[in-house]
């Protein structure tokens, strides 16, 4: 099968031209996007979704002035009083409306008080009850994702977050948006490593992502993605944990990608270089791309180890659209 031919493939590629049509409808996020009155959100999500609200953390917390706490779905089902939730704003986060405890999370959360915002990449409000129940309902577009692992709506979730930033505090350039669309569209078409880099991650016995801030949530679905897709042992880790312990399962049949926030490597991701150095581990550092600004060079870098776990998957002779023993909406209880 040629890469192009993958439903995975196409989704990438639908990146681009989807993150410009969210920004053209993005000024209703100044209605959408909830907080309580003392600028506080909570979060909900499992998966790559779970994902983007890590990511949601970082950039909220340091851009925005908002202080985001993770709500985690078994302490609220097992909570032996009610909680009080009253005019918390609860954002949950699903690709496709329909996983059954964030559903039942909310519900519950909604019943003590909480307004609910829904993060999801299904139109259809018959098939999303999240979007459904919730009190506002964020729609990241209008093209279903069909493969099971999540691509282009976890792009979609960073950059929704990205605009509720900027719709609380005006923290962005409008220039910033553009520069990230355009890398976008280039990370897409790139072949990133080349050969090369596709031989190493096929040899690895085990795959290791670290990234720091906001690029740990890169990091983390990553891996996942690479699980996913190509059933490779990878695990994501922010910088500062990989050095607390992981770092000694790795060795020299291994290999771990850096993520830099800038062309300047920052001291925490040297730390883990010079880790990995003495242990003879093998890593790549991930450079963004010219021309666009932290956070928003997370996307595009994003795309790269999205095409690249499909590469994997295909040299393996795998079916990146369907992995075996997984299914698109997973149920959980």
């Amino acid at each position: 099968m040629k890469i192009e031919e993958t439903l995975t493939y196409g989704d990438i590629a639908e990146i681009p031209a989807l993150l410009e049509a969210f920004s053209a409808r993005a000024g209703l996020m100044k209605r959408l996007a909830l907080r309580s009155p003392d600028r506080a959100v909570h979060l909900v999500g499992r998966g790559s979704s779970g994902t983007a609200t890590l990511f949601a953390k970082y950039i909220w917390e340091t851009y925005a002035g908002t202080v985001t706490n993770f709500v985690h779905p078994h302490s609220i089902f097992e909570a032996r009083k009610p909680l009080n939730f009253r005019d918390a704003a609860v954002w949950a986060f699903s690709q496709s409306g329909r996983s059954q405890d964030i559903v039942a999370c909310l519900k519950r959360l909604m019943a003590w008080g909480a307004r609910g915002v829904a993060v999801t990449n299904e139109a259809d409000l018959k098939a999303n009850p999240l979007a459904r129940l919730a009190d506002r309902h964020i729609l990241l577009s209008g093209s279903k994702e069909v493969p099971v692992a999540a691509t282009k709506s976890f792009a979609l979730q960073l950059w929704a977050v990205l605009w509720a930033a900027q719709a609380w505090s005006r923290c962005f350039r409008p220039s910033d948006f553009k520069a990230a669309v355009k890398a976008a569209a280039s990370a897409a078409k790139e072949n990133y490593g080349g050969e090369a880099l596709l031989r190493r991650v096929k040899r690895a016995n085990m795959l290791g992502f670290v990234g720091r801030g906001a690029f740990n949530a890169v990091a983390e679905d990553s891996a996942l993605k690479f699980r996913e897709m190509a059933m490779a042992h990878a695990l994501g880790y922010s910088a500062a944990e990989f050095l607390h312990g992981p770092v000694g399962a790795y060795t020299g049949k291994d290999l771990v990608f850096l993520f830099s926030p800038s062309e300047a490597i920052p001291e925490d991701i040297r730390r883990v270089m010079k880790a990995l150095d003495e242990r003879g581990t093998p890593y790549e550092v991930v450079r963004p791309p010219r021309g666009v600004r932290f956070p928003f060079n997370c996307i595009p870098v994003d795309i790269r180890m999205k095409l690249l776990a499909l590469r994997l998957a295909l040299a393996k002779g795998l079916d990146p659209d369907n992995p075996r023993g997984l299914k698109k909406v997973t149920p959980t209880f």
